[in-house]
């Protein structure tokens, strides 16, 4: 809960009073390595804080799966698309290691808007970060080639290529496994 707090100190002004409501607000979450968040089909029903873990979002493409994004400890991890108008996920959310979460129901998110003075700043500035991130990815994937994907990943997430297994790195920058070892293998011998 202290990192939960720490994240939102850092993004918006809260009292102590706030804080005590914040901390009735968000429940205690443990996923084990290869749980779901939540699962495609499902209706999206919290928005999480990250404490420690790593999960990926992904989704099923005629039997394949396809890795969206990636977040880890200190992120906010929810399907915005199926949390707020509270339809059927078209994607899943699932632990690639241990992960414990604080969790927050869209009924408790509601209250936190309305009890916390700038609750619904920290709404938009969550939904503002998770905007921009998948328009960046967007965009990535008609302009950047495979090779400059993965160099972007390395760059985004310096500290994640050593804990993520490489088929979901591969899928993350849109190539087979086989390919990723070939731009991996480029790399190292052009340093």
């Amino acid at each position: 809960m202290s990192l939960l707090i720490a994240t939102i100190k850092y993004l918006i002004q809260i009292s102590q009073e706030e804080e005590i409501i914040l901390a009735g607000l968000f429940k205690p979450l443990s996923l084990k390595s290869g749980e779901y968040f939540l699962e495609e089909g499902q209706l999206c029903r919290y928005v999480g804080f990250i404490e420690s873990g790593l999960v990926r979002y992904h989704m099923n493409d005629n039997g394949v799966q396809k890795t969206l994004y990636f977040n880890k400890e200190g992120e906010f991890v929810s399907n915005y698309q199926s949390f707020l108008p509270r339809v059927p996920s078209n994607t899943s959310i699932q632990a690639i290691e241990d992960t414990t979460l604080q969790v927050i129901s869209y009924d408790n998110l509601q209250k936190l808007y309305s009890a916390v003075g700038e609750g619904e700043k920290l709404g938009r500035l969550a939904i503002e970060s998770v905007f921009l991130t998948s328009m960046q990815q967007l965009k990535s994937f008609y302009k950047d080639s495979p090779a400059d994907r993965y160099q972007e990943f390395l760059r985004s997430y310096p500290s994640l290529a050593e804990r993520i297994p490489q088929y979901h790195i591969a899928s993350y920058v849109g190539i087979k496994p086989q390919s990723l070892s070939r731009i991996r293998k480029r790399l190292l011998s052009s340093k």
